[in-house]
């Protein structure tokens, strides 16, 4: 590796800035969920298995192609939306902090037969972990709430693309999170200054009856705008920004199922608000 592609994957040594226990919670929480997750009716395994995919329309339409395209997968929790990218041709590499995690992402690839590799990692050591670079950065939906340094999360970015590659993003949106379940209600600050918020319950969204003991979590919630600046600041230059009138779960209880899909949405008449967002942008050439 020449030294300045070395320069460019360093991580700026160990990290220091998140409290250790924030970090434990996160990873024993998620350890504990992948197996509740990987049965559950809202990831559907068996689906995947006989030939469905994770990804929307819009997802593939606007990344656009990627097959024979080298893909790395970022929180890839147990590996639906990476193989997903890998029924369409892509080259993928996924990392999540859960090892448990990336143990049922490696059996759901030998099970599927589809052709990818798994690492263990922080995703805010992800160039260091890693050692390389991609065509393709990707993360999904439910990430970035969980990551406290979006400077240092986009600098990863940064230098894990090759020159010219692309990275793209979709995230339910963070809007959502100032308002009441019930009857949205303003209840919280859209701006809260990088505070993580506590959370504590049973169960998983996955599975909201599930027996739980690892029910401590710390989440963060990070303004659009805040997202789109540390990425530009980090070198990557914006090519599309969507906001989306749907999600994929009834985040709210006046949200109503489309039928025989996962797709949620206000009804006819009510006014709409943004429920997810997507994002594409890339690594300019050198």
């Amino acid at each position: 590796m020449r030294a300045q592609q070395a320069a460019d994957l360093d991580t700026r040594g160990c990290r220091q800035h998140l409290k250790p226990e924030h970090l434990d919670a996160n990873r024993r929480h998620w350890d504990e969920r992948v197996s509740l997750h990987a049965a559950s009716d809202f990831y559907d395994v068996k689906g995947f298995l006989d030939g469905e995919s994770t990804l929307r329309d819009f997802e593939t339409e606007e990344l656009g192609p990627v097959s024979g395209r080298s893909l790395l997968h970022l929180q890839c929790h147990f590996g639906l939306d990476s193989l997903s990218w890998a029924r369409r041709g892509a080259r993928v590499t996924g990392l999540d902090f859960s090892r448990t995690a990336i143990r049922a992402a490696e059996d759901l690839a030998r099970r599927s037969g589809l052709d990818s590799s798994f690492v263990h990692g922080d995703v805010l050591n992800a160039a260091r972990i890693l050692g390389r670079r991609f065509d393709v950065v990707y993360t999904g939906l439910g990430a970035i709430c969980w990551i406290d340094d979006l400077e240092r999360w986009a600098s990863q970015i940064n230098a894990l693309l090759h020159p010219g590659g692309t990275f793209y993003l979709v995230e339910f949106h963070p809007f959502t999170d100032v308002f009441g379940e019930r009857d949205l209600t303003v209840e919280a600050s859209y701006f809260n200054g990088g505070t993580p918020l506590r959370v504590e319950e049973t169960g998983t969204y996955a599975d909201p009856a599930a027996e739980t003991t690892e029910n401590l979590s710390f989440t963060w919630t990070h303004p659009v705008s805040t997202v789109i600046n540390r990425l530009v600041e980090s070198g990557l230059r914006l090519d599309r920004f969507e906001e989306h009138d749907y999600t994929i779960f009834p985040r709210f209880e006046s949200l109503t199922p489309d039928p025989g899909t996962d797709v949620h949405r206000f009804p006819v008449g009510h006014p709409k608000l943004p429920l997810m967002y997507s994002l594409r942008m890339h690594r300019e050439r050198e």
